[in-house]
């Protein structure tokens, strides 16, 4: 199949030409051809999935900063010749890589496992049939078919389509719609000309369509822009925290070993050694497990998440959940079941009807478009036939709100039945059967009773019909003058548990608004039935009446937004970001795709049309507020147990880290060899892979958490300072009391070094005294773990190659009592720290 040629021209062509270079029909493909052609040219995707790759994932762990500075450590240690510590240096680095791999290996599984849960299908035709397929198995010359909320799968041809507008702004640039057909036309024309044309990545806002695919994946014009670009995602503030804090970290180890180095220098230390220490202290006070233990917090709360419900897309969008303060939502679905019944059928005088139920069966069986709840309801209850013979049809979009069939009729004329919105319905309709004219005072009977509908929470729909001559199409033009047929009404009932899950998410501090297209009525009346209280609504008419400045501050106080476009959903979402809320927002259509864009965090379900998961961060597998309520639970709780990390590591680590860098100056020799460091920090790491799973008090999870530097700063140096003082103290005990020498003394310190570390760790993990909150197993146990190792390794028989030598009794003594000492008194500053920051 030759099919260079047609990369350029596939829009300027005939279509039984393009067919015939494509060697398909518009039947399709067979399903023996299609496998001979993915294996040729590849899946239809724009980086081809490598799977799982280990070394890619050790690579992650080599190419740290940190790591970098060990083996440079290394190299100098080899050099020199002091190949003890270059070996404990090895050996550290070995096993931060072993752990930091092994971590986020498994992690990256998990979330890739997780992943491959959610697949987006696209409608082809294969051996004559209409079947459901995965995107990446679409080849060249299948016929798929297209229809609202639809992603476009690949470049393609457009065969036939009604009423088809895209929206194609991901590669022009155009936020407006753009109507597609059938046609042909010149081979210079612009993408955004090329009328016959759909690209991959574009999305459809309205119509239906059938479509020849021509490129697939990295040959697409999608692909080709991505081939040129690098795009960057949009830092979030997990993100920019994580940024701030290795910026902070950065200058900090840069400080520190240049100014230990020259003090050093000019004490007239050896170089080699001054260096090797210097290089410790800073690699020392830094947390070089952070970025596995980054990796495990959000792997472990995506695999949870998945548990209850909720597959996440995005990883880091986790913390972004976990900060949430305004979800915003649509009713149907999610304070209600969604599980639409048809209440009944009803002509102009609200009097039940048998012809109008039938003629709304009809409607629902022979369109094609986007397939809807309110349909299904129809069928159900229907008692109408295919034996109409259908002419033509005029799709739903959601500018109309509306949809037409057109079918024969026994006098060999067409009919129209169009089915919509009451408003937009009535707008076009100018007479009732019997040919009563629709005069002003009866518009208001009419709307009165669908108001008295409305206003008791029932859904409502208008029908119309319209005897047209018989032509070769239709438009949306044809829908004028059109006769008033009747109401069908829709029940949809709230949910159990919803005024449970609304007060859960209230006590989290998370705000709950409404943001629907539905009339205001049924929106206030869904909204009064769950409980949500204070209700205040502004409709899409108000929001047109509002200046920007006007709707930041209205939108804080509002609860429901009824009556609203795509559009305005964008508006009120970037108002209630301008005033400070991190929002959320929850939809399904595609019409909420722009607002989804738009917002902090985006949820959709399982369900949903293509634009609208592939824009989610988060994919829900069943329509539930608990299950986000859950979600955001989890997403606090990761961003709580990072947190913690970063306050335990660098707040033992740089007092530590000081303490050494002044005694160095003081002492006649250094307070601990840069292996010994280097090894004090590596062992006071392990306990931290506990922190991924470690309970989180219930009062770091009902408020969202947020990056605070000020806060992490005064966090650091205030109990840093406490840990410089404890550290000083067991200074003057050795020197002035025991008289320690140079190996006495580093193993004291050694021991009591990374006791203290381990013991405050249980401290600051909580905000509440150390005994009122329980820590983790795993903690426990690790942290228990280290501290054996730690009275141990003095007496293991190669201690002597590390420098350290067995330790008196009463030298243990000295350090059991220093710790506790040390454990007394930074529960009391803590519970003085968080006072002043209350």
């Amino acid at each position: 199949m030759e099919l260079s040629a047609l990369r350029r021209e596939f829009w300027g062509v005939s279509e039984e030409e393009l067919l015939k270079k494509l060697q398909t029909s518009t039947k399709g493909l067979t399903s023996d051809e299609a496998n001979k052609r993915l294996k040729n040219i590849g899946r239809n995707e724009l980086k081809q999935e490598q799977g799982l790759s280990r070394l890619n994932i050790l690579w992650n762990q080599l190419k740290s900063h940190l790591l970098l500075i060990l083996i440079i450590a290394a190299i100098i240690s080899m050099l020199s010749g002091e190949w003890v510590d270059s070996t404990i240096i090895i050996a550290i680095l070995a096993g931060s890589v072993g752990i930091g791999y092994s971590r986020e290996y498994h992690a990256q599984k998990a979330v890739s496992e997780l992943k491959s849960r959610l697949q987006t299908k696209t409608r082809v035709l294969r051996d004559g049939e209409e079947i459901s397929l995965d995107v990446r198995e679409l080849v060249p010359g299948d016929i798929f078919l297209l229809s609202a909320g639809n992603l476009v799968p690949a470049d393609a041809r457009i065969l036939n389509a009604k009423d088809l507008f895209l929206n194609e702004a991901v590669l022009t640039g155009e936020s407006f719609p753009v109507e597609k057909e059938p046609s042909t036309i010149s081979l210079s024309s612009e993408i955004s000309k090329r009328s016959n044309a759909v690209f991959m990545g574009t999305n459809v806002r309205a119509g239906i369509a059938h479509c020849v695919a021509v490129e697939t994946g990295s040959k697409t014009e999608f692909g080709a822009i991505a081939g040129r670009l690098t795009l960057r995602a949009p830092e979030t503030e997990f993100d920019r925290g994580i940024r701030r804090f290795g910026d902070f970290l950065t200058i900090s180890m840069f400080v520190m070993t240049l100014m230990v180095f020259a003090a050093n220098l000019v004490l007239e230390r050896p170089m080699i050694e001054s260096l090797l220490f210097s290089i410790a202290l800073a690699v020392g006070l830094s947390p070089e497990l952070l970025p596995a233990i980054l990796n495990v917090n959000l792997a472990r709360a995506a695999d949870l998440m998945a548990k209850h419900g909720v597959i996440v897309r995005n990883l880091n969008a986790i913390e972004n959940l976990g900060g949430m303060t305004v979800l915003c939502t649509d009713k149907t679905g999610t304070l209600t079941e969604g599980v639409v019944q048809l209440e009944g059928a009803y002509n102009w005088k609200g009097e039940t009807s048998q012809k109008t139920l039938e003629l709304a069966g009809t409607n629902a069986a022979l369109q094609t478009g986007l397939a809807n709840p309110l349909d299904e309801a129809i069928l159900k209850e229907s008692p109408a036939t295919l034996t109409s013979v259908k002419l033509a049809e005029i799709p739903y979009d959601f500018v109309r709100k509306r949809m037409s069939v057109i079918i024969e009729d026994t006098s060999n004329r067409a009919e129209m039945i169009t089915k919509g919105s009451f408003a937009t319905v009535i707008s076009t309709c100018s007479t009732l059967e019997d040919g009563t004219k629709i005069s002003q005072e009866l518009t208001k009977k009419i709307t009165a009773t669908y108001e008295a509908w409305a206003s008791q929470g029932i859904r409502v729909l208008a029908l119309a019909t319209k005897s047209l001559p018989r032509v070769d199409s239709y438009s949306r033009e044809d829908e004028t003058d059109l006769v008033f047929a009747g109401f069908l009404t829709f029940l949809d009932r709230p949910k159990a548990g919803v005024t449970e899950a609304l007060q859960s998410l209230n006590n989290l501090g998370v705000d709950v608004k409404i943001i629907t297209g539905d009339s205001k009525s049924v929106a206030e009346h869904v909204a009064s039935i769950v409980g949500l209280e204070n209700i205040k609504i502004l409709t899409g008419n108000d929001l047109d009446e509002l200046h920007e400045e006007a709707l930041w501050r209205s939108a804080v106080d509002t609860n429901i937004f009824a009556e609203v476009d795509p559009n305005q959903k964008e508006r009120i979402i970037l108002s209630l970001k301008k005033m400070g809320a991190v929002v959320g927002f929850l939809g399904d259509g595609v019409n909420d795709a722009p607002a989804m864009h738009a917002a902090d965090t985006s949820l959709s379900v399982d369900g949903a049309v293509d634009v609208a998961r592939d824009v989610a961060d988060f994919v829900l597998l069943e329509r539930n507020l608990d299950v986000i309520r859950q979600g955001i639970e989890e997403g606090r709780k990761t961003f709580a147990n990072t947190l913690k990390y970063i306050l335990i590591t660098m707040s033992a680590n740089l007092g530590n880290m000081i303490s050494m860098a002044v005694a160095s100056v003081f002492l006649p020799f250094l307070p601990l060899l840069a292996g010994q460091v280097l090894l004090n920090n590596f062992l006071s790491d392990i306990p931290a892979i506990g922190l991924a799973s470690d309970h989180v008090d219930p009062e770091l999870v009902a408020k969202p958490g947020r990056w605070d530097m000020k806060f992490i700063r005064r966090f650091m140096l205030e109990f840093g300072f406490v840990s410089s003082i404890f550290d000083f103290l067991t200074f003057g005990v050795l020197l002035w009391i025991f008289n320690a020498g140079p190996e006495e003394f580093r193993t004291t310190w050694f021991v009591e070094s990374l006791l203290t570390e381990l013991a405050v760790a249980l401290v600051i993990r909580t905000r509440r005294p150390f005994f009122g909150s329980k820590p983790g197993s795993l903690l426990v146990k690790l942290t228990f773990l280290v501290a054996a190792s730690a009275f141990v390794l003095p007496y293991l028989p190669f201690a002597g190659v590390l420098g350290f030598v067995p330790l008196p009794p009463n030298l243990i003594g000295v350090i059991v009592v220093i710790v506790i000492s040390y454990v007394a008194v930074t529960e009391w500053v803590k519970s003085k720290f968080y006072k002043r920051m209350a």
